[in-house]
This record gives structure tokens, C-alpha cells and sequence, in this order.
């Protein structure tokens, strides 16, 4: 029965009552409680119960799976509540409204069917501790619980307000315990803890767990729930642009990257390079549509996809095809299209030796464009051009790294997708015009694509693969070797293409321009014919150049003002156009056919200079005047000419007497020496003998024979010294109309490399001293013979100046 007069969570109750298993519900002292009661004998119990006075004993038990439990499987406490409300849900549960009134123990089960029931007993609440502790305790955890509500996001309770105007630590304990999310098993333990202080802190250390419990999942659902948030927007607004690829045709994104992984995987690559590309492509799928990272590994693997990866063209290994196929476009180069053939004719015997790279090396418009693309045909490789002029960037060869924005592979690359095969002939055109600045130097870039050790493992910063170029035939043009880094200079293999000669220019006029120039112009043989006269006169008085470019564009201005005759007169006729009526079609004559001088003259010397354009004349004069003994040298002459002036002068001075000059010349006589058409610059020692033959003419009085030119460096001892640039020099002195050349004794054998024609037409005199040129060149007894060089070719043996031979 229950005392009357004391508190309800003070009340002793003693007596037999029906006794409620609650599975994974724990009901605490002075707290009300709603539940669901399904089982059968929770039913039963609770019917009795209302048959009573309302009271039973609510006691968890242990296991929850355990459907009809006995006393072995509840704990030791429970709780004596008395019912409140009792409401029938759907099917046979009732919804039971309680409220806990102590703490209570079984003494004796007296009955199990159909309910269980049996004596039950209150327990006391033994004496609390410290007072101060205890409040203190009670105000940490009224401070932590508010924490914990508010962590929950669930409105303020009504319990809350009694935890906080109790002074019980008992009920604080049991208050929190019932209104928190503690596990069932620790709370059945606070139920069973009878101290009210211990229970207390037991309560805090596992409400201080929940607490850090909601806090990190306050952070992960935080978290969770930006990502779904992106996430959805990003599923969403994936599906619309799948939707709109689907309606444009684009077809599906995996598609795509299952297209792009059986392409990767067709390439037969090697394992690492294989490996990278997939990985690309698995990170491709992990990117939105329309990312920007996206697009650069789209763009990333169509461009390594493009690479002709194995894909060669079978390479024409016949020597007498491909010498038929360079006659057919060039006429001459005999030394560019020997080395063509000896390199086909290595390949027959050893296809395994990797190709050379050559340098061509000659002026401009002398075909060295134009033969690569005949060396290309012979071979029946593919072919690709890289202009190289002006590029002073390293990343234009090797490429930019795909993470900068814009980027994209190197030039030699990019002409490989161009040319669509692995083992094309690739032509770098200008590799003497490159430049460098503080991006770097494409010279030294190169240095790896043009070794044949290296390039079998080309690295592009773009594709981060390597690539093998070694079956690449690579060919280089430049009009000089002196801008070329000699590291670079040293992988090639140097073919200098000298000038044209006339001949060779009206032969390629005949066989090659006038045809080209007809077709393009659609003209036809039988209406237009250019004579032998008009394309002699056409070389020489409109186009004086080392190749043939200027002459291709003066038959081009021909066949146009003949299409308009053709095109303007009532009846076609055929026109012819001869030296006689050039004029008409090309204008006055830019260049005066070169006359010698009517006369030998004093003090006037003609020397051969060379050009990047091909070989000039240059004339000398020299004249004496009383004076202090001061040289005079003009015409916008560079350093080394001027010393080559001084040390003429110097030998002059020391072999006065031999030389029949006055001794003190160089004390009462000024000496001016000028080189005419002052505006062009004029460098480079080849002029010293030259010189020293005009101020000794000059100094004593000879004349100078009008049809002789020299050319040589000249030493203080009176050496005539090796110079360069003989075949171009010796072709202006025929065009001049020269009969007689000195050179050096040291260039005699740069003779087998002058043409046939300007041999048989010229004199050529080998000079190892000074006196040798005076002897030639000065119209005076010569008391020691110079040597002469016959016209015949090959071994040429000299022999002696006869008098008869001077003019």
C-alpha cells in the first residue's frame, strides 16, 4: 500500500503488484512516459493493473530479443509507476501514458502466466554528501543539459525548469537521463545506482559523450549535407545537359570515355605511358561536364590520340627511282643529291642505322626549300615544314605544360600530327634565324630532337610522354653557319649549295620556271615563247642574284602582260618576247652590263667579295698626294679591312726597295684608298692583296692590267693567305668579263669545286707570295714567273705565264 502524506518520489511502496518487461525503454522516478504495449502478457499486466489501484512495476530487461522473459533475464531495479492514460492503437497495441514513482525490486515472483506478478519492494534513497558539491554538480549539469538541447535543435522542455529549481541531485540525475539520448544499457545502469550524487556524476560523464556525439555529427551533417546540396545541383544540372546533348545528338559521355580508353589501349604504348593515359581518362569521368579541368584532359587526349603512334609510310629503298625523281626536279646540285643517294643506298644495306640530319647551307633562292621536297618524294616519306625564323621561345619546340592556360604541344610535334606518320622528313626551315631571350633558347631545345642518341626518348612539357623520333629525317636550311650554336652546328652534317651559274640559270629557266610560270598563268606554249637572248638578258641586266627566285617572279610579270595581250587583241597571236623587245615587258634595264675599263689604268685594282647573295666585284683605287704620310681609308669599311689596309701598307713600307717604291713615301706622300659605292658596308681581310697591288701601282707608277681580279688575305711578311667563298667570287669575275683570277696557293683545291663552265672560260693564277700578284697583275717585266692554273679539269699542273698571254 502507498503512505500517505509523502512526497510521490518519496512514497514506500511494499506489496504485490503485475510486474511489465520493458524491452529498450527504461522509466525513471518522478518522470511520465508514454509507451506502446504489444506483447500478450504486457497487456494482461496492464489490464490488471487498471483492475487495482493503477500501479505496477515497470523493469527493463536485459536481452531485447528475448520475447517471453523471466526473472534471470530483467535487472535488479526497476521502476513502481503509476498509469495514467490508456489509448487502444491500431491492431491490439495500447499507447500507455505513465508516471514514475520510485525506485523498486522483486522479492518474489509469484505467479508468470498469464501475466507475471509478484512481490515488490521500494528502495530508499540513502543520504546524500556534500551539499556544495552536490550543488555544484547540479548546476555543471543543468548548464550541459541546456548544451545538449540545444545541440538537439529541440525546443526548450518543461522538465528543464524543475531540474533547475530542484535542489534533489536524484532527480536532476534520473531527469536527464530520461530526457536524453543515453544508451539503454548505461541508463538501466543509473536506474540501478541508488547513491543520488554518483548517479549524478555518472549522468554528466555520459551526457558530457553525447554531447561531443552531437557535435561531430552536427559537423559531418554540416558537411553531408553541403556536399548532397552541390551534389544534387550537380546531378541536377547534369541530367538537364544530358538531356540537351541527347536532344543536339552528342551522344552519351560514357561512350566517350570507353571510345577514348580502346583507342589508348589500340596505341600498344609502353606499360608507363599506357598507364598514364587511363589514369587521365579515369579522372576525365570524375570531372563535372563543362569543368574546366575537363576540358584541358579532353583536349589533352585528342591531341595525343592525333599522334601518328606507329603509323609509318613504307619507305622507297631504290637508288636509280630516286635519282630519276631528283634530275626530274633539280637541275645541278650534284652534291646535295649525291649525299640523297648514298644515304638510300646505307639504307638498302643497314635500314636499322638511323637517318643523318643535314644542313643545307647556301644563299637565298638557290633551292634548298624545294629540294627537301624532292628528297621527301624520293623517299616516298611523308612531309612536314617548320619554320623557324624568328622564333626565340623554348616552348614553341618543347611545348607549354597543359596546366597553363592556352596550352599546347611544340612545333615538332604539331608537324608530326601534320604529317600524320612516324617516320616523316621533317624540314626546319631558317635554323639560322632562331633567337633567344628570357624565355629561353630554342637553339638549346633543339639539341636533343637532332641527336640521334637522344631523340628515341623525346619528352614534349605538353604530352609527358616520351615519343620516338629516331626514324624522323631531319633537314635543315640556313643561308649562314655563323649565328648557328656550335653545339647544334656539330649534330648536322654541313652541304653548302654555292650559286648559280648563268648557264645553270637558263637551263632551270628553260626546263622548270617558264613551264611553272605558263601553268600558273594558263598559257600555253604554243602562245607565249621566251627566247635563249631574252633569258640571258633577263639574268643578267634584271635579276643578278646567287638563286633563281627574283627571275621566277620576272617570267611571272611576263606571262601576265602576255595574258592581257592574249586576252585584249581581236586575234590571237603567238608572242615571242627577245632581248630586243624586253623592255616592253619588264621596263628599263635594272643593271648595266659590267664593261672593263677601256684602259689599264694607275692606282685601280678590281678584288671579288662575297656576299650572302653570291659573289661581287669590287674595285679599288688608290691615290698619291704630297703630304705628311697619312692613310686615308673610306667606303664604310669594317675593322678587319682596315687592318688588312695597315698591313699592306706595313709590307709596302719594308720592301720598299725591292718593290721599287721610294723609301720615304710614307713620309711626304698621303695615300687615300676608296672602295666605290661608299653605302654598302664592306668587311672581311680577302681584300689585302688587293689593296697592297693598288697603292704599289700607284706608289711607282704601273698600270693595272683591267683584265685581271684577285683575291687573297695578305700577312706582314707578304703571304697571300687561304680565303672563302671562291666559287661565288669567281662567277661575279666571269660575269665582269675578267680573263684572269689570282687566288691563294692554298685554295687550289676549292677549284674541284667550281663549275666546269666558269673553269674553261677563266685563267686561274695561284699565288703563294705578294710578288707573284704584283708580277700578274702589274703591267711591268715580272723577273719571277707566277704559276699558272690550266683550264683542264681534275689534277691541274701549272705552268708558265708567257708574255704573249697580257693584254
Amino acid at each position: 500500500m502507498i503512505e500517505r502524506g509523502i512526497p510521490l518520489n518519496e512514497m514506500i511502496y511494499a506489496g504485490k503488484m503485475p510486474i511489465l518487461a520493458l524491452r529498450g525503454l527504461t522509466v525513471f522516478p518522478d518522470q511520465t512516459v508514454h509507451f506502446d504495449v504489444g506483447r500478450s502478457k504486457s497487456v494482461l499486466a496492464l489490464e490488471a493493473a487498471m483492475k487495482q489501484d493503477q500501479t505496477l512495476l515497470l523493469i527493463p530487461q536485459k536481452d531485447l530479443m528475448v520475447d517471453d522473459p523471466r526473472l534471470a533475464d530483467l535487472y535488479s531495479v526497476g521502476t513502481v509507476a503509476r498509469v495514467k492514460q490508456v489509448l487502444k492503437n491500431q491492431g491490439e497495441n495500447l499507447r500507455v501514458l505513465v508516471t514514475g514513482i520510485s525506485r523498486g525490486k522483486i522479492t518474489e515472483v509469484s505467479q508468470t502466466e498469464p501475466y507475471m506478478a509478484g512481490m515488490v519492494e521500494s528502495l530508499p534513497t540513502p543520504e546524500t554528501g556534500d551539499p556544495v558539491r552536490a550543488h555544484a554538480m547540479r548546476r555543471e549539469a543543468n548548464a550541459l543539459y541546456g548544451l545538449y538541447v540545444q545541440l538537439c535543435e529541440q525546443p526548450a522542455q518543461a522538465v528543464q525548469l524543475r531540474m533547475m529549481t530542484s535542489e534533489s541531485s536524484g532527480f536532476v540525475a534520473d531527469a536527464i537521463a530520461q530526457n536524453s539520448g543515453i544508451d539503454f544499457a548505461d541508463k538501466a545502469k543509473l536506474l540501478c545506482q541508488l547513491n543520488p550524487n554518483k548517479r549524478l556524476e555518472m549522468t554528466l560523464r555520459l551526457l558530457r559523450q553525447e554531447v561531443e556525439m552531437l557535435r561531430l555529427e552536427s559537423d559531418i551533417q554540416e558537411k553531408t549535407k553541403a556536399a548532397l546540396d552541390q551534389n544534387q545541383k550537380d546531378y541536377y544540372l547534369r541530367e538537364q545537359m544530358k538531356v540537351i546533348r541527347e536532344e543536339l545528338g552528342e551522344g552519351d559521355e560514357e561512350a566517350e570515355f570507353d571510345d577514348y580508353a580502346k583507342k589508348i589501349q589500340g596505341l600498344h604504348l609502353e606499360k608507363d605511358s599506357e598507364s598514364k593515359l587511363l589514369k587521365d581518362v579515369e579522372r576525365l569521368k570524375k570531372q563535372p561536364f563543362g569543368s574546366a579541368e575537363g576540358a584541358v584532359l579532353r583536349n589533352y587526349l585528342d591531341v595525343v590520340l592525333e599522334l601518328p603512334w606507329g603509323k609509318r609510310t613504307k619507305e622507297r629503298i631504290d637508288v636509280a627511282a630516286a635519282r630519276k625523281i631528283l634530275e626530274h626536279d633539280h637541275f645541278g646540285m650534284e652534291k646535295v643529291k649525291e649525299r640523297i643517294l648514298q644515304t638510300i643506298a646505307v639504307r638498302q644495306l643497314a635500314p636499322a642505322m638511323p637517318p643523318q640530319i643535314l644542313c643545307l647551307v647556301g644563299p637565298p633562292g638557290v633551292g634548298k626549300t624545294s629540294i627537301s621536297y624532292s628528297i621527301a618524294r624520293s623517299l616516298n616519306r611523308k612531309m612536314a615544314r617548320i619554320s623557324l625564323g624568328g622564333v626565340h621561345d623554348e616552348s614553341d619546340i618543347r611545348g607549354h605544360r597543359k596546366t597553363y592556360i592556352g596550352a599546347m604541344p611544340g612545333r615538332i610535334m604539331t608537324a608530326l600530327t601534320q604529317a600524320g606518320s612516324s617516320n616523316p622528313v621533317l624540314l626546319l626551315d631558317e635554323i639560322d634565324k632562331m633567337g633567344a631571350d628570357y624565355r629561353g633558347d630554342p637553339s638549346a631545345a633543339l639539341l636533343e630532337v637532332l641527336d640521334a642518341e637522344q631523340n628515341h626518348a623525346y619528352r614534349d612539357h605538353y604530352l609527358e610522354i616520351p615519343y620516338d623520333l629516331s626514324d624522323v629525317l631531319f633537314i635543315t636550311t640556313a643561308n649562314t653557319l655563323d649565328t648557328i650554336p656550335r653545339p647544334l652546328l656539330d649534330r648536322m652534317e654541313i652541304i653548302e649549295l654555292g650559286s648559280y651559274t648563268d648557264e645553270e640559270k637558263v637551263m632551270i629557266a628553260k626546263n622548270h620556271l617558264i613551264p611553272k610560270a605558263l601553268a600558273k598563268h594558263g598559257l600555253k606554249k604554243s602562245s607565249l615563247r621566251i627566247t635563249d637572248d631574252a633569258i640571258r638578258e633577263i639574268i643578267s641586266c634584271y635579276t643578278r642574284e646567287s638563286g633563281v627566285r627574283n627571275l621566277e617572279r620576272a617570267f611571272g610579270e611576263i606571262c601576265r602582260k602576255a595574258a592581257m595581250d592574249v586576252i585584249t587583241r581581236e586575234e590571237p597571236k603567238k608572242i615571242t618576247v627577245t632581248g630586243r623587245n624586253l623592255e616592253a615587258y619588264l621596263g628599263v634595264r635594272k643593271f648595266l652590263p659590267d664593261r672593263l675599263p677601256c684602259r689599264d689604268q694607275v692606282g685601280l685594282v678590281t678584288g671579288l667579295a662575297w656576299t650572302s647573295v653570291g659573289g661581287e666585284t669590287l674595285e679599288v683605287e688608290v691615290n698619291v698626294m704630297d703630304g705628311s704620310g697619312k692613310l686615308e681609308l673610306t667606303g664604310n669599311l669594317g675593322d678587319v679591312m682596315k687592318e688588312s689596309a695597315h698591313a699592306a701598307l706595313s709590307y709596302i713600307r719594308a720592301n720598299a726597295k725591292t718593290l721599287g717604291v721610294a723609301p720615304d713615301f710614307y713620309k711626304n706622300k698621303d695615300i687615300h684608298v676608296h672602295f666605290p659605292e661608299g653605302a654598302v658596308p664592306k668587311d672581311g681581310p680577302s681584300a689585302g692583296v688587293t689593296v697592297c697591288t693598288a697603292i704599289v701601282s700607284a706608289l711607282t707608277g704601273a698600270t693595272v692590267r683591267r683584265d685581271v681580279a684577285m683575291t687573297g688575305e695578305i700577312s706582314l711578311r707578304g703571304r697571300v693567305m687561304r680565303i672563302g667563298g671562291l666559287k661565288e667570287k669567281t662567277m661575279a669575275a666571269l660575269r665582269h668579263g675578267i680573263r684572269t683570277v689570282i687566288i691563294p696557293r692554298d685554295n687550289e683545291r676549292d677549284l674541284e669545286e667550281i663549275d666546269q663552265t666558269v673553269r674553261r672560260q677563266l685563267n686561274f693564277v695561284s699565288a703563294e707570295t705578294v710578288e707573284t700578284v704584283l708580277n700578274t697583275a702589274l703591267n711591268r717585266r715580272s723577273e719571277v714567273p707566277p704559276t699558272i692554273l690550266g683550264e683542264l679539269p681534275g689534277d691541274v699542273k701549272p705552268k708558265t705565264i708567257q708574255p704573249e698571254l697580257r693584254q
